[in-house]
């Protein structure tokens, strides 16, 4: 609070320091006010932008007489001459349709126009933010072409390009200023969180190919840019309020609720500051998918193995004499977490000018806090999750250095899953729940008379409630525990349920608690240097960057239980650039070498031509050639995570003896010779397991004929998984980008990808003895198919790399065109389709997540008359395959409108906003396992937008 008070105490007290300068206002050709309109001197990087009245203020250092540019997008370019600092500049600007002819920086790390990149990229910049038809920009990122969303939670989405998509992406890059905002332990970006506000954003650039040349490690199938308005140029108080309701089948109608505030000043030319509040509350999209992941009837009315999909608990199951296999009543995710969603954004900068030029010094802590939740291989509620970045950067014209530390805190969070599974233990033991069940099956069989399926049920009953109409039944006690509960089911909404449920949730040993702990960081640094004032036959730049993650979860996600662990990375690149034939040949190649501390090193290199034909050089066909790897990331190298049905094991060498556990071996299997105990570790997993499509296969084949062991042990396969390495992939596209008669936009692409050492995981069942490698011996009674009969076997998830060739493409083609007066209209479809064959890797789960078909169009008209706009937007997606580690299924097809309105008082600075979301549709899902989403209504109003 003293710090935000500081800060408000600067911005009150700037006038005092303010310095003389040249004012104006820009209107367009009907004499309306446009917004966001940069105002830069010619010959320096002093410029100021447009607030929503059309004015501007911009402080220079400039000698009078000097020129100013004035550019905006839609517009063309203005320069005028400037003579006396009391001089009033009035600019009227003429349309023009310049969707491709934007300046963007991020393809090759330096200005270029959209129409001559060398690569697919897409923008929105302030005019794009004040018009998108979502409730937040980043919602609205999802109607840019290639762009596919996956939602986790109403406030933690995924941004996805050119397949593999998933909830933790961690094939995507995301940088803020800069910053890479991964989470530090998740190594992939949790949406927004240390994101940038409505009213701070400047520009975003998406790049949808592969850019490790530029990028290094992990921007393999995309980058997203999110750039924040400098306080130099963007001054003053701003402020926005936003209120709505969100509505879904399961959650019924609900509040929501957002805000924010942005203050920035420049106290002379050589000092500016400038923070950031936003504070967002909604309740969640629940997630109650009730499907059988065992088969069967939904419910444990008709189906006593079953296993609901957000319901957790019933994963536990036994199998029972007489009775069959049997599953616990378990939890739905609903009552396992309060359901409510609220993230706390804040950031602060310093911005130093310290000479008479372009050099600038910035000091920058940003931070997010809330409440979401996240799909892994479990779900995740992630309760007072909190990450920071500190920045000190040094850039100019030509260069920069930058060094930041990303840190986070897992805070209250917790695995669903283990909640549900610890909650109904700590009312009765496994043990005792599964005793009571055979027992009142039995009794209740016998000596009432009932089927199979009603003594069932009264079995369930009595095994959760104690309770046994007309039969004489005591429940179990725990023997080791004389004070346990009788073992009555708590019921959700109890006091008694409370108790456990925050019991567990602070409990972070997962055989009795769900918490877990991190307090992860990443150190990094980068530094470029372009010598374009320097070497003038070509645009040189040169680069690199540095990386050191150290992983801290006190051994409740990594192998860390003796201390954090620390690994390093480096890398560095150099990037050519020159034209050729007057100009109308770009030829960019760039080289990067990467090296991680637990691997080999990584060369990267890119080609890519660009033509520029036709008089006005408005026809531009391009083609390129770059790679892009992906290093394991810490999960891959050092997880160790016991998830109950499975354990996850990371494949760094010494991570496989770091991970170990203690498991009961089975009564068959200590009669047949072995220890009652047996610790496995990690080497177990790599190297003595069989793969779980073969155990599966060996299963069903014993379960049709008992007597043939041998025959169905000819089905099993020894897994020998390799240990992980970084993947790799070729990409090649070809593009073309044309606007036509200063009013048709054309953008069409195609790409190829080609992955070599593909990273994925592997499901694998170690044995508890017997040598899986060694010949088949039926007499030896410790002989490892027996362990498997016996169920003494461990299910692993692994992390390997696939030898299967994997190569995936597709192409896109985006339309825009102003049909009538102002009003514009826009399409864009994308193709992608997977390249594999599943028999050259059977157990191999590709994950491409990606639906074959995408459509989105867009129509609206920023001034369909005074101060007033409107846009609309349509999403369409065909049906495709969902693959994780938490569940599989069918992704529906579905189609999404999404409309606003505004409405502007240049006077008084106000921006009015009406919008909703899937207005008129159903509910629909992205992720299986995740909560489907409903429609969402919002208003808003900006001040000083």
């Amino acid at each position: 609070m003293k710090l935000c008070l500081f800060f408000i105490t600067l911005f009150f007290c700037s006038v005092s320091f303010a310095q003389n300068s040249i004012k104006g206002v820009v209107t367009d050709e009907k004499n309306q006010p446009v917004l966001g309109v940069n105002i830069n001197v010619v010959g320096t990087d002093e410029g100021a932008v447009t607030e929503s009245d059309g004015t501007f203020a911009l402080i220079t250092t400039k000698k009078l007489p000097f020129s100013i540019e004035i550019t905006a997008l839609g517009y063309l370019s203005v320069k005028t001459k400037v003579e006396s600092v009391s001089q009033k500049i009035n600019i009227k600007l003429k349309e023009e349709e310049t969707k491709l002819n934007e300046i963007v920086v991020s393809a090759s790390r330096a200005p270029e126009r959209v129409l001559q990149s060398p690569v697919a990229i897409e923008r929105m910049g302030i005019q794009q933010v004040k018009s998108t038809t979502a409730p937040t920009f980043y919602d609205g990122l999802e109607n840019l072409k290639e762009v596919q969303f996956n939602t986790s939670s109403i406030s933690f989405k995924t941004v996805n390009t050119r397949g593999f998509a998933s909830v933790g992406n961690t094939r995507f890059m995301q940088l803020v200023d800069g910053m890479d905002n991964s989470s530090p332990a998740l190594n992939f970006v949790l949406g927004n969180l240390v994101g940038l506000s409505d009213i701070d954003v400047a520009s975003v650039e998406l790049l949808p190919g592969a850019s490790s040349a530029l990028y290094g490690a992990n921007a393999f199938n995309g980058i997203l840019f999110m750039n924040s308005k400098n306080p130099f140029t963007h001054q003053g108080i701003s402020t926005y309020v936003k209120y709505g309701q969100t509505s879904q089948d399961v959650a019924g109608t609900n509040d929501y609720f957002d805000m924010g505030i942005r203050m920035a000043t420049a106290f002379d030319k050589h000092f500016a500051v400038k923070a950031n509040f936003n504070y967002m509350k909604a309740t969640e999209w629940i997630a109650d998918d009730r499907r059988s992941m065992t088969g069967g009837s939904i419910g444990h009315e008709m189906n006593q193995n079953y296993d609901g999909l957000n319901i957790y608990g019933d994963e536990v199951t036994t199998f029972i004499n007489n009775v069959g296999q049997v599953s616990r009543t378990g939890y739905r995710e609903k009552d396992l977490n309060d359901n409510k969603v609220n993230s706390v954004k804040a950031d602060f900068s310093m911005h130093f000018r310290p000479w008479e030029n372009d050099t600038e010094i910035i000091f920058q802590y940003k931070l997010g806090l809330g409440n979401t939740i996240y799909q892994g291989a479990n779900r995740y509620a992630l309760n007072d999750f909190f990450m920071s970045q500190t920045k000190v950067e040094v850039k100019g014209k030509n260069f920069f250095v930058r060094a930041y530390r990303s840190s986070e805190d897992a805070g209250d969070s917790y695995d669903m899953r283990f909640a549900g599974w610890n909650v109904q233990r700590l009312a009765k033991s496994d043990t005792n729940w599964f005793t009571d069940y055979a027992t009142a099956f039995q009794l209740s069989s016998a000596t009432l008379g009932l089927n199979a399926n009603d003594a069932a049920n009264y079995a369930r009953t009595f095994a959760d409630t104690n309770v046994s109409p007309g039969l004489n039944l005591v429940p179990n006690t725990d023997p080791s525990n004389p004070s346990a509960p009788r073992g009555v089911r708590f019921e959700p909404g109890s006091p008694e349920f409370a108790n456990a449920l925050n019991t567990v949730k602070s409990n972070p040993d997962f055989t009795e608690g769900a918490k877990f702990k991190d307090q992860s960081k990443i150190y990094h640094s980068d530094v470029n240097y372009n010598f374009r004032d320097l070497i003038k036959f070509a645009e040189i730049q040169v680069g690199g960057s540095a990386r050191q993650y150290e992983m801290n979860s006190s051994g409740s996600i990594f192998t860390d239980y003796d201390g954090p662990i620390r690994y390093n990375e480096y890398g560095i690149y150099t990037q050519a650039s020159k034209l050729f034939m007057e100009d109308r040949l770009k030829v960019v190649a760039s080289i990067r070498y990467d090296k991680s501390q637990n691997f080999d090193g990584n060369l990267s290199p890119r080609v890519s031509f660009v033509y520029s034909a036709g008089a006005q050089k408005n026809h531009n066909f391009r083609a390129s050639f770059q790679t892009g790897f992906r290093n394991p990331t810490t999960q891959d190298q050092y997880i160790g995570l016991d998830l109950g049905p499975f354990a996850l094991i990371g494949s760094a060498p010494e991570n496989l003896v770091r991970f170990s556990e203690t498991l009961n071996v089975s009564s068959a299997g200590v009669a047949a010779g072995s220890s009652p105990k047996v610790t496995m570790d990690g080497r177990n997993a790599y190297n003595n397991s069989y793969t779980l499509p073969s155990v599966q296969a060996f299963a069903a084949a014993l379960a049709a004929n008992p007597s043939n062991v041998a025959g169905a042990a000819a089905l099993l396969e020894s897994a020998n998984v390799e240990l992980v390495r970084p993947e790799e992939v070729k990409a090649y596209e070809v593009g073309y980008r044309s606007v036509i008669n200063n009013d048709l936009s054309i953008d069409l692409n195609a790409y190829y990808n080609q992955y070599n050492h593909f990273l994925n995981t592997s499901r694998v069942a170690g044995v508890y003895y017997g040598d899986v490698n060694a010949p088949l011996n039926l007499s030896d009674p410790l002989s490892p198919v027996y362990a498997l009969t016996r169920t003494d076997r461990r299910i692993y998830q692994v992390y390997t790399n696939t030898n299967a060739n994997v190569s995936s493409y597709g192409f896109g083609a985006g339309l825009s065109k102003k049909v009538y007066k102002d009003f514009e209209l826009g399409v864009n479809y994308n193709y992608s389709e997977l390249d594999f064959n599943q028999a050259d890797d059977p157990g191999f789960v590709t994950g491409f997540n990606t639906p074959k078909h995408r459509v989105k169009a867009s129509f609206g008209n920023a001034r369909l008359f005074k101060n007033f706009g409107f846009n609309t937007n349509v999403r369409w997606n065909s049906e495709y395959l969902w693959q994780s580690s938490f569940a599989d299924g069918m992704i529906p097809q579905n189609t999404v409108v999404d409309a606003q309105v505004n409405y502007a008082v240049p006077k008084y600075k106000l921006l009015f906003k009406l919008g909703g979301t899937n207005i008129g549709g159903k509910d629909y899902i992205q992720v299986i396992g995740a909560g489907y989403i409903g429609q969402q209504w919002f208003a808003s109003l900006t001040i000083n937008p």
